[in-house]
């Protein structure tokens, strides 16, 4: 039998969580870290909602995933994510130790590649993942802003 857990998968629920946060009239980026093929924390960008810069859907989804685990390392567990983290973000996810990080959308300003280049030496990082989808949401949601 095929697995039904593939990477656009998890990416479609990350997408879900990002258009919750177009609907919040937060940047849409949405977040999901699974192990083992579960889905152990979603979360979106909640910025303007907690007045809190760092309130990133990464950031929420981290400390979300550790809580359930009781532990602050993310090893076996990947992140899904619709936007290419920031460098904040990066750093948090070097920290935690996550193995494995899928974004959507490249984010050529502000993302940590542009930054800081790579994450933890053991963390694999796959991009492009819904990639139309992800950045067009983005897009949308700048527009309208104007």
């Amino acid at each position: 039998m095929e697995n039904l857990f593939t990477d656009e998968y998890f990416m479609r629920i990350a997408f879900n969580e990002a258009v919750t946060a177009f609907e919040r009239d937060e940047i849409p980026v949405g977040a999901v870290i699974v192990c083992n093929n579960k889905i152990i924390a979603k979360a979106h960008n909640l910025t303007e909602t907690l007045t809190d810069v760092t309130a990133h859907a990464e950031m929420q989804a981290i400390t979300s995933a550790a809580n359930y685990l009781g532990g602050k390392y993310l090893q076996d567990c990947t992140l899904y994510v619709t936007l290419e983290p920031c460098v904040m973000c990066g750093g948090a996810l070097y920290w935690s130790q996550i193995s494995k990080v899928v974004y959507g959308a490249s984010d050529e300003k502000r993302g940590f590649k542009a930054k800081i280049g790579e994450l933890h030496p053991k963390t694999e990082i796959i991009s492009g993942i819904m990639e139309n989808e992800c950045s067009q949401l983005m897009k949308e949601f700048f527009l309208r802003k104007r």
